[in-house]
């Protein structure tokens, strides 16, 4: 398969670049300023066609949740109009689309874990975005799947993972949150799903492979209890670590308020595509794997 994928950077986008090039798959990621989600639709169009894909991942985003807040307009032109402009040229191409979404377009006040017939209700700009991003592209390309995932970690780019080792090599102790749950999901699966759901649409017909689908691991587990599972395996790596100090949400004020529970039911994916991400620990200890530099004594 020759797969574009929209980001140069993103986790998402740099794992896909890893797991396709070692299942023999031709990646071709796209980024600004060949592929800026602001641009006019023609741009978009034209950037895609390009790349001669046979099928679109469309995995930029616009993910600075608490920024988000005050730059309202920034976050719907890439993640509702930019998605619609990345669907509208897969349906030019006449390519199936993946594209990502989030736990966020949910309130996350649902005592058991999320699935796809929910209500949606953001409590965010962020979420608000992804949600109008999602509605679009159903709208725009029906050959599509929708993969709302959480918690996203990887070696890569910004994430809670990095966060977590960083601090712990200046500090011996950390607040985190322990009243948020969700499913840690490495970007590594998520792009093994990918590949899988991709290979799917290309040779299957069938409507019900389209639509929107919940992508995560298959263990929750609040912060708090991440970050000191991410410390243990760092320490038994020779890396940093930290205590952890467990703290509530009011702790620790957001301009963006996070979703008590993020837990996501990833049934109908495993169902439908034949797909069920696994442990979150194991995928984790490998990506601590290369991220830790033993300290010599």
């Amino acid at each position: 398969m020759r797969i574009v994928v929209t980001g140069m950077e993103g986790q998402v986008a740099r794992a896909m670049a890893e797991r396709g090039d070692e299942q023999g798959h031709d990646i071709v990621r796209l980024g600004r300023p060949a592929l800026d989600l602001t641009a006019n639709r023609a741009r978009i169009d034209a950037a895609l066609a390009a790349a001669r894909p046979d099928l679109i991942v469309s995995a930029a985003a616009y993910t600075a949740v608490d920024q988000a807040e005050s730059e309202r307009d920034l976050a719907f032109s890439v993640n509702a109009t930019g998605a619609a402009a990345v669907a509208h040229a897969a349906r030019r191409l006449g390519v199936p689309l993946v594209h990502l979404s989030t736990d966020y377009v949910f309130g996350g006040d649902k005592e058991a874990p999320y699935v796809e017939s929910d209500e949606t209700r953001p409590q965010t700009v962020y979420g608000a975005s992804k949600l109008a991003g999602e509605q679009l592209v159903l709208a725009t390309q029906a050959d599509s799947a929708i993969l709302r995932t959480a918690w996203v970690f990887s070696p890569f780019g910004s994430n809670f993972v990095r966060t977590m080792l960083r601090l712990a090599a200046t500090r011996d102790q950390i607040g985190v949150v322990q009243d948020q749950w969700g499913n840690p999901t490495s970007a590594f699966d998520i792009a093994d799903a990918i590949l899988t759901v991709a290979g799917n649409l290309l040779t299957d017909r069938d409507p019900r492979l389209r639509g929107i689908f919940h992508m995560a691991s298959s263990v929750a587990t609040n912060w708090a209890a991440f970050a000191e599972a991410i410390f243990a395996l760092s320490a038994a790596r020779g890396g940093p670590t930290a205590g952890v100090r467990a703290i509530a949400t009011s702790d620790y004020p957001t301009a963006a308020p996070r979703p008590r529970n993020a837990r996501l039911d990833c049934t109908l994916l495993e169902r439908t595509h034949g797909v069920r991400l696994g442990d979150w620990r194991a995928p984790l200890d490998a990506v601590i794997a290369r991220l830790v530099t033993p300290v010599q004594g």
